[in-house]
């Protein structure tokens, strides 16, 4: 069984902190298998993870967290970056394009750009993230993994840390199923796991997803961060320029 964090943030997103080492430190300590590196929009924290991952004994595959014009959508093992802003089935058939696995990031959280059932069933990606953790009551969470259950949807969790600390609050288990696929996209593997792998199992519906909510204050305190970047002029694009 391998344990994967299926949507993690790093710096390069502008609204995250914590470096890729720190990030990979923090999966390594909570015992993952690997991680999928999904900043918003760009790719450049996943591949320096997917680079660094052999150093920390994990796999990584490299995703970045679309915001398509319906909702967010994880691109799981792509190299490059979908344009954002294109109607979310669009993006859908892009990643498959690109050899990769479109999952519904949180649905039905509108307050955090997740899809509704109606875009989700119209653009017909490949899983849903049925466990985020970045949630206050669950009760999405819970509609989530009814949705995907109805409409036989592979479900999948993640931590969706914007913080290091909260890597691995959430995770995918995913059964690899035999043999594996030929990758390029990572640093060389732990013995037996690789990305190719992990992502044939979310294909195959090989997954189940796992573990427990943010803590009410952590969540807080990154609507309060979230905010804070909104009013604050250039300050996202400044902290971009910040050495990694």
């Amino acid at each position: 069984m391998i344990r994967l964090d299926t949507h993690v943030h790093t710096r390069f997103s502008h609204d995250a902190a914590g470096s890729v080492r720190a990030v990979l430190a923090a999966a390594r300590d909570a015992g993952l298998d690997g991680l999928a590196i999904t900043d918003h929009d760009t790719v450049w924290g996943a591949r320096r993870a997917a680079r660094l991952a052999s150093e920390y004994g994990l796999f990584v595959i490299p995703g970045v967290e679309v915001s398509t014009a319906e909702g967010h959508l994880l691109a799981l093992g792509v190299e490059a970056a979908p344009v954002p802003g294109r109607p979310m089935a669009e993006t859908v058939g892009t990643v498959r394009d690109r050899g990769g696995v479109a999952v519904a990031a949180h649905p039905f959280q509108v307050s955090r750009h997740g899809a509704s059932g109606r875009t989700i069933r119209r653009a017909a990606p490949d899983a849903v993230e049925t466990f985020n953790a970045h949630q206050m009551t669950g009760l999405q969470n819970r509609r989530a993994r009814r949705f995907a259950d109805r409409a036989d949807y592979p479900a999948v969790g993640g931590s969706d840390a914007h913080r290091p600390e909260m890597v691995g609050r959430a995770y995918t288990e995913v059964r690899p199923p035999g043999g594996s696929e030929a990758t390029d996209l990572t640093a060389p593997d732990p013995p037996g796991v690789d990305a190719g792998q992990a992502l044939a199992a979310i294909r195959a519906g090989r997954t189940t997803a796992r573990g427990r909510r943010t803590p009410a204050t952590r969540y807080v305190g990154q609507l309060v961060h979230n905010a804070t970047l909104r009013t604050g002029g250039g300050l996202a694009q400044v902290r971009q320029l910040l050495p990694r």
